[in-house]
């Protein structure tokens, strides 16, 4: 099994050194544009290999896309990254002409591959993806639910005191601030509604603060997260490499699930060998619907931003 992550960053390398931990892949190989860096962070997680007992290859490239040949998956978290105030919507810009020049040279090397996005704006990035390379909706994912679920998970632990692996709970809908929709109806502590442990301030308080969660790091580190977003990434492709059939909240191409068409956001999938498996549509209620509905019209407007860049 080999895995492809451009993006030598600290999202790309945390990815990187995920992967190669649980041990599931036979070679990862990093990308970046800098001269040497993604070769120097190989090097470094290598040197980790004896430590943390792993017998997963890292290698680097700048640059050079042979090296990626013959990938099974392969993550895109190139892209700049968002800066205290930005949002994510005032990237694209810069970020989708960087997306669709790595997804094309993965492609040329790994006619097979499936792809994974994590550069922001996310579900838009993932729809050009989509538009550019013109692959079956199931080896096109978005990465962003899969985080946000995560952090969703965090702020329940954390308002009721109990271990996150006692919660079990998804946020779907766009990866922004606004677009984001925990769905706290449905989110339970060992198959108990969380709604019998919190009041429904308390839960109002959990989903103001998990739909700004990527903003409150920013703020906090003046950059964006990586450790969390690293491991989603991960926990993806390890899904998808050992065919475990997860369910996991992506970003993926609609055709009327949910009522909604022609835009990538983020619903719950299965996971496997084929990449998205299964499109899951759960019944939402009348609010969950019409709060979908409003992330997908922001998703869409940004999405038309991509008409005025000649892609």
């Amino acid at each position: 099994m080999k895995v492809t992550v451009v993006g030598a960053g600290a999202v790309g390398a945390s990815c990187a050194e995920y992967i190669a931990i649980k041990n599931f892949a036979s070679e990862v190989v990093l990308v970046d544009i800098k001269e040497s860096f993604a070769e120097g962070k190989a090097m470094d997680l290598m040197q980790t290999a004896s430590l943390n007992g792993f017998d997963t290859k890292i290698t680097g490239s700048t640059n050079d896309y042979s090296r990626t040949a013959g990938s099974n998956i392969a993550v895109i978290t190139s892209g700049i990254p968002r800066k205290p105030g930005m949002t994510r919507e005032e990237l694209i810009g810069i970020n989708a002409g960087i997306v669709k020049s790595v997804s094309e040279q993965l492609i040329k090397y790994s006619p097979d591959v499936i792809l994974i996005i994590v550069s922001n704006p996310m579900d838009t990035m993932t729809y050009l993806t989509h538009k550019v390379t013109g692959l079956p909706k199931n080896r096109i994912i978005g990465m962003g639910g899969a985080l946000d679920s995560a952090r969703f998970k965090y702020r329940l632990a954390e308002a009721m005191g109990c271990p996150a692996s006692d919660i079990d709970g998804m946020v779907i809908g766009g990866h922004s601030d606004t677009g984001m929709v925990p769905l706290t109806r449905l989110a339970t502590r060992n198959s108990v509604r969380v709604s019998e442990f919190l009041s429904t301030e308390r839960l109002q308080k959990v989903l103001e603060d998990t739909k700004v969660g990527g903003a409150t790091l920013t703020g906090m580190l003046g950059t964006s997260a990586w450790y969390a977003p690293g491991a989603a990434v991960s926990s993806l492709v390890q899904a998808i490499a050992c065919d475990q059939q997860k369910m996991f909240t992506c970003s993926v191409l609609l055709d009327r699930e949910f009522g909604l068409n022609d835009l990538c956001i983020g619903v719950p999938v299965i996971l496997g060998k084929n990449g998205i498996e299964k499109i899951v549509e759960i019944k939402l209620d009348e609010a969950e619907l019409n709060q979908l509905q409003v992330s997908a019209e922001g998703v869409k407007a940004t999405n038309t931003l991509l008409h005025d860049l000649n892609l």
